[in-house]
């Protein structure tokens, strides 16, 4: 699913519009039907329904909603704000329509004029109408005020298309007071980037897509970098297995992790690898986790590093296919050695996670060159301390697109809506994953399925939308079992045979 900016939105509805035998106006109408029937599906005819109307389209939907929401026999009340006397074509037709309409009030504020609102209720809704995606500066002054009165009502409020007042890409810069709080977001056709964002989701609310037939000729020749992976492509994604297949047909990676005290990090990475089809999987670490590995993962070979506590001396990489580096290893200054010589040589694939991550941002003036199409895998932190400080997650996004361009290589920024990002500076946020994965040892368990991925031939970009959907698909699994508070890494390593399952049995079906 394309993620378009709010300039190529308008003109999606204008090409639709052009191309595809409707009106504006009736396409506004077919917005307003599809939003009037959820908002009816959650409050009933007990509810009033305050109506707030800026003079633009997106009034003009609002104004088509509290018309419909009338004819089903809601009590509507009206605020239209036309301060500069201007109201445009589709809004001015709404609002001749709606004079026949039983409304309980209805209310315009001309430039200059009084502003009475209603006394709001706990059980009245707002539909937010005020301003849509459109909005080319921060509102001030009056329209300031409005937004700060209904955000302060204890009535919930739903925003037509967009939360009026916010940007559809980038915040950084606004007043967050000044923007509605919704509690539902009913976007047109497709998200706004700015949903996918941390800080933003106090401003969202819960969002839903109303898909109201905008172009799909336009849609799939936009040119966008930001885009919202889908089970079906994903699905497409994976390989099947041949009857005579073999494990050396699946590869043979390595997996460089662990120090005292940090053996189960790689623990967790290595079980993780080996339920995700590797054919054959080496775990390098210090001489203290032999024995937990041996146990702990009976099915991967463990080859013991020079030195007891951590990874000190790199290895031979000729018989594998992969390798990742990172889980649980530990920043001792003899492997920052070992981690600069491992990376400096490598000649295959690669995944670097955790203290890897950290060993490069340690030394910044070590600037490796390691191969084209590595994966990183930072949380927010881990980023951050390679790049530097960031106020919001746009600012970081931006950041991190930058640093996979400059070092030709695969981010993976780990979070709620995980963004893989390539090379070229594109962008696939994951759909899949749940708040319960925010416990200590998920990353490590991507980073085995990553590795497991690269070690069968997975290219790096379909390895990564691949490896963080299924992770994420898992940890939705586990959360369906454990419940979100309970939920362990482990318990997402678990779940990773029957998210596989799934997906094969979709993709046959």
């Amino acid at each position: 699913m394309k993620i378009l900016t709010c300039a190529q939105q308008k003109e999606a509805d204008a090409y639709t519009v052009a191309n595809e035998s409707i009106s504006s106006i009736d396409l506004m109408e077919k917005a307003a039907a599809a939003m009037t029937g959820i908002i009816s599906s959650r409050w009933d005819t007990s509810h009033r329904m305050v109506v707030v109307a800026g003079p633009g389209n997106n009034g003009g939907d609002a104004l088509a909603i509290a018309r419909m929401l009338a004819e089903r026999g809601y009590r509507v009340e009206v605020l239209l704000f036309n301060v500069t006397d201007k109201l445009s074509e589709e809004c001015l037709a709404n609002v001749q329509r709606l004079k026949d309409c039983p409304l309980e009030k209805f209310t315009e504020v001309a430039k200059g004029g009084r502003m009475v609102f209603p006394a709001l209720k706990a059980t009245d809704v707002i539909i937010d109408g005020l301003f849509g995606s459109g909005l080319k500066r921060p509102l001030e002054k009056g329209f300031a005020q409005v937004v700060q009165l209904l955000n302060s009502s204890p009535a919930q409020i739903v925003s037509v298309d967009i939360p009026s007042g916010m940007m559809g890409e980038n915040n950084s810069n606004l007043n967050r007071p000044n923007i509605i709080h919704a509690d539902l977001t009913l976007s047109v056709q497709l998200p706004k980037l700015a949903f996918l964002f941390a800080e933003n989701a106090d401003l969202v609310g819960e969002w839903m897509l109303v898909d109201i037939g905008i172009s799909k000729e336009y849609i799939d020749k936009a040119d966008t970098p930001y885009t919202i992976a889908e089970e079906e492509e994903i699905r497409s994604l994976v390989r099947p297995r041949n009857k005579f297949a073999h494990k050396g047909m699946f590869g043979h990676g390595l997996l460089i992790a662990g120090s005292y005290g940090m053996g189960g990090a790689a623990v967790l990475s290595a079980r993780a690898c080996l339920r995700s089809g590797i054919g054959l999987l080496t775990a390098h670490t210090p001489v203290c986790n032999h024995s937990l590995l041996q146990m702990s993962v009976p099915e991967a070979l463990v080859q013991d590093d020079v030195h007891e506590h951590f990874f000190a001396d790199d290895t031979d990489l000729d018989p594998y296919q992969a390798v990742a580096i990172g889980p649980g290893l530990g920043q001792d200054d003899v492997t920052a050695q070992a981690f600069f010589s491992q990376i400096k040589n490598c000649y295959i694939p690669l995944v670097l996670d955790a203290d890897a991550l950290n060993l490069l941002a340690r030394y910044s003036n070590v600037q490796p060159n390691f191969p084209s199409n590595t994966i990183l895998t930072p949380h927010v932190k881990e980023l951050e301390r390679i790049v530097g400080r960031c106020s919001n997650s746009y600012e970081r996004l931006m950041k991190a697109k930058d640093l996979a361009v400059y070092r030709q290589c695969h981010i993976v920024l780990k979070g709620a809506w995980t963004a893989v990002i390539t090379p070229e500076g594109k962008v696939s946020f994951n759909p899949t994953g749940n708040p319960g994965m925010a416990t200590g040892g998920s990353g490590d368990v991507l980073t085995g399925i990553l590795l497991a991925l690269l070690a069968q031939g997975y290219s790096a970009g379909d390895a990564c939308r691949l490896g963080v959907y299924v992770h994420g698909l898992a940890g939705d699994i586990a959360r369906r079992r454990m419940g979100e508070i309970s939920m362990t890494a482990g318990d997402i390593v678990e779940a990773l045979p029957e998210a596989w399952k799934e997906l094969l049995e979709n993709k046959n079906a």
